[in-house]
């Protein structure tokens, strides 16, 4: 069973703003830019496109991970390094809203430490 928190954005601004087309920035570099985002409770994510860094693929991330949101420079931020990232279940436009790809899902990054204080940090 996944940890509902990991699917929750602590970040104040986050409902507040649409952050498709913003980049998103690892810990260790850039990823790619938002391609579609949720504000829905409890199960929210985003769907970032990483364009030439892992040769076009998708990647689904739960609200969670996102350690900060910039409006001013069009920027997520998430506490994860890039190879937590590219080693995440693989994304699948067909499944990903489905609850067992978003069971795996959560499974993966909270083992990884995140999301499961309640802090998402």
């Amino acid at each position: 069973m996944t940890t509902p928190n990991i699917w929750t954005s602590t970040v104040a601004t986050a409902p507040n703003v649409d952050v498709t087309g913003f980049s998103v920035e690892a810990s260790d570099g850039s990823i790619g830019k938002v391609d579609e985002a949720t504000n829905e409770a409890s199960s929210s994510f985003i769907v970032v496109d990483t364009g030439p860094w892992i040769f076009g693929k998708k990647v689904m991330l739960p609200a969670g991970v996102i350690r900060d949101i910039d409006p001013d420079t069009e920027t997520v931020f998430v506490h994860l390094m890039k190879d937590e990232i590219k080693n995440a279940p693989e994304f699948d436009e067909m499944t990903y809203r489905n609850q067992s790809y978003r069971d795996e899902l959560g499974r993966y990054y909270t083992d990884r430490g995140t999301g499961s204080s309640g802090t998402g940090i």
